[in-house]
């Protein structure tokens, strides 16, 4: 059996929600997220994966914490980041940016996380397209 042909163009114009991943295809055991980012998420970390972003447009910020320490990472168009597992790290975009995300099925997008999300933060696993 083969996937669908899906397209990127075509899956970010089906829905305008900021950080509310879709689910553009799988590999192995991985979900392809897209999103639409602005303002800031939560601190949180995934202690079990890796997480990949791929800047599609835009600018993203991502916060990081480890052993006490904050610094910022900055990516433009076509940057690429991996926040290692286990470390603690908050996304943000001030304009607004379109990401790509590699993560294992089923990892929610804000982690280890146990607050109140705020109204602006869709906490999912992605929604299929």
């Amino acid at each position: 059996m083969t996937n669908p042909i899906t397209n990127i163009d075509t899956v970010l114009a089906s829905f305008q929600e900021r950080w509310s991943p879709r689910i553009l295809t799988q590999v192995n055991d991985y979900d392809v997220r897209l999103a639409k980012v602005e303002g800031s998420f939560v601190w949180h970390a995934h202690p079990d994966t890796d997480e990949l972003f791929i800047v599609l447009e835009g600018r993203l910020d991502i916060h990081l914490r480890e052993s006490g320490e904050e610094t910022t990472v900055h990516l433009a168009q076509h940057d690429v980041f991996v926040v290692p597992r286990g470390i603690e790290h908050c996304p943000e975009s001030a304009g607004g940016a379109t990401v790509m995300l590699l993560e294992p099925t089923g990892t929610l997008s804000t982690g280890d996380y146990d607050g109140a999300i705020p109204a602006h933060i869709d906490s999912t696993t992605g929604v299929e397209v």
